[in-house]
């Protein structure tokens, strides 16, 4: 059976990045992986990590989408240069930030750090993360090796017990 916990109030959430510059007036190209992805502009502030690792509070964030991207304004950025120094931004928020999850769903977030076993009881290791091909979600086990398995309930994986820590899936140790 599927229990719930708390989110981990100390975790931020990778929601998108600003991959570059819309013209020459200051709009901002931002990839977002929330669904539906114009989503991100309601999860504010944001945290702002730069690639060196500095992060700030950032909020007032307004945008729409254009093309596989969403063309968005920052307050204070006002030409095509302060753009290109926030290139490869990532944008995060807190997880506490989202809402909860409905009954028997959860973020990919929740799911890191637990430990995954198959029916047998044999140890894969621990959720490293999670990623989408496109056909399907894959839950990466990181153990002994690595193991990708595919995140269909209830073929592959079996239950989530969030109180006992543990993802039990049906797949071979083999594999």
């Amino acid at each position: 059976m599927d229990t719930q916990r708390p989110p981990d109030q100390r975790k931020t959430i990778l929601l998108g990045r600003i991959v570059g510059a819309f013209g020459v007036r200051g709009q901002i190209k931002i990839e977002s992986w929330t669904e539906p992805r114009e989503a991100i502009f309601r999860y504010q502030p944001w945290i702002l990590r730069n690639a060196a690792g500095v992060e700030r509070e950032f909020a007032g964030a307004r945008g729409k989408p254009s093309g596989k991207h969403l063309v968005a304004t920052f307050p204070g950025v006002e030409d095509r240069d302060a753009v290109e120094a926030l290139r490869g931004t990532e944008i995060l928020v807190p997880r506490s930030a989202l809402p909860p999850p409905r009954p028997g769903e959860f973020y990919w977030v929740d799911l890191e750090g637990l430990r995954v076993v198959n029916a047998e009881g044999v140890d894969f290791g621990r959720v490293s993360h999670l990623f989408s091909t496109g056909a399907n979600d894959v839950l990466v086990a990181s153990g002994e090796r690595e193991r990708l398995i595919p995140f269909v309930e209830p073929d592959f994986v079996k239950s989530v017990d969030f109180d006992a820590g543990v993802v039990t899936v049906d797949w071979d140790p083999e594999f």
